[in-house]
């Protein structure tokens, strides 16, 4: 949870967002991670489309790709509100980078949230070890409109494993995965009734060494560079039962819910773009000389400076209030 408190009334009404002595801690390890390991090699990853391999076996080691997996299986167990932290900082540094690092709590979060015991277990403990993973609900036809995916899963005659066919876009991670978790329909005969399909459609854990996925080329993007994206494709993949995180027709929900945990996330790392945009714009202005004084001098300057710091520090307490909300 958030260590975020309620303060007396007489005072103020709403939560107090300071940080613990161990969130501070946590910050100050992110934010020297940035600064240190990650923005002195950002431009070489961004010109180069190279992922980030040594930046990411560094992370490993601080736990920075198992932050919200739970101690017992693997993880650091932190919070949502001390993921942002920590994703705000790392952001600063590089957002490819960032992305190479946090998609992984992405892929987990599935596991985190509709899997066994037993799932969580094996999964933590493979990303412990050094594993990736990655989140496949994107298609070509269904983006933020998740029920209009067309992958299927369909149980065997004898119930022990499903057939898995389909294709999932813009997959962020996906070449560098070990596993994915894969939303598809288990009920493709509710897909096209808009009120019955939302609940025919089920979350399965997906090796990528098995026969029948396949991944495609790292899309040419505008940015996040650093990051890999790219299509993987699923054609009469045997996923055994076990492979099923919680009962059929859960995925819906369970997609749901992924986004709340994940979108706080998402916008700590924009948060940390604008810091940087922030810092370096402060930077630029001191040395930067015009009359004989440096342009943040001037009046104009000055406040357009002052605006934008305002602007990022709002940004930053709604992302720790959505993700306080969220714990």
């Amino acid at each position: 949870m958030a260590h975020a408190t309620q303060a007396p009334q007489s005072v103020v009404t709403g939560p107090s967002f300071a940080l613990t002595e161990e969130q501070k801690m946590i910050q100050k390890l992110a934010r020297d991670f940035a600064r240190n390991e990650i923005a002195p090699v950002a431009e070489h990853y961004d010109r180069t489309h190279e992922y980030p391999w040594p930046v990411v076996k560094k992370a490993q080691e601080l736990g920075l790709t198992t932050m919200g997996i739970p101690e017992k299986f693997g993880g650091l167990g932190l919070s949502l509100f001390e993921e942002a932290l920590v994703n705000e900082e790392l952001a600063w540094g590089c957002t490819g980078i960032s992305t190479a690092l946090s998609v992984n709590s992405l892929g987990m979060l599935p596991i985190l949230v509709g899997g066994s015991d037993e799932h969580k277990a094996e999964y933590g403990g493979r990303m412990a070890d050094g594993e990736l993973c990655a989140y496949c609900v994107t298609e070509p036809e269904a983006g933020s409109d998740v029920a209009g995916i067309k992958t299927t899963a369909v149980l065997s005659d004898d119930g022990s494993y499903y057939i898995l066919n389909g294709s999932k876009t813009f997959i962020t991670g996906a070449t560098n995965a070990n596993f994915y978790t894969v939303l598809a329909y288990t009920d493709p005969s509710v897909r096209d009734d808009r009120r019955k399909r939302y609940g025919g459609m089920t979350f399965f854990v997906v090796h990528r060494d098995w026969e029948g996925v396949s991944v495609g080329k790292p899309f040419d993007k505008m940015g996040q560079h650093a990051s890999d994206t790219a299509e993987v494709v699923f054609e009469n993949v045997r996923v055994p039962v076990e492979n099923r995180l919680g009962a059929e027709g859960s995925g819906f929900i369970n997609a749901m819910k992924v986004f709340d945990f994940s979108r706080p996330a998402v916008a700590s790392g924009a948060v940390g773009i604008a810091s940087r945009a922030l810092d370096e714009a402060i930077k630029y202005a001191k040395e930067r000389k015009t009359m004989g004084q440096p342009i943040w001098q001037h009046q104009a300057i000055g406040h357009m400076i002052a605006d934008m710091a305002m602007e990022v520090e709002a940004a930053r307490l709604l992302v720790w209030k959505s993700a306080w909300a969220v714990d």
